[in-house]
Order: C-alpha cells, then structure tokens, then sequence
C-alpha cells in the first residue's frame, strides 16, 4: 500500500498537471490569433 504522503504528493501533482485544461482546450479550438489584420499592405 502507498504512503499517505506519496498519494498526496502524486494527487497534487495530478492536480496541477490538469489545471488550465480547459481554457487550453478553448484556445485550441478557437484559435489564438488576433481579431484584428496583421498585414496591412
């Protein structure tokens, strides 16, 4: 059986790992452009 103190330490880093996933899964289906034109010729 694992150590009280190794679950926690891999629970938080499962926790952190998973932070921000899902503005990271927005922007990845939005795109990460800008709105406005980047060449203006």
């Amino acid at each position: 059986m694992a150590s009280r103190t190794g679950k926690t330490r891999n629970a938080r880093k499962a926790r952190a790992h998973s932070k921000g996933k899902a503005r990271k899964k927005q922007e990845q289906n939005k795109g990460t452009t800008p709105k406005f034109p980047i060449h203006i010729d």
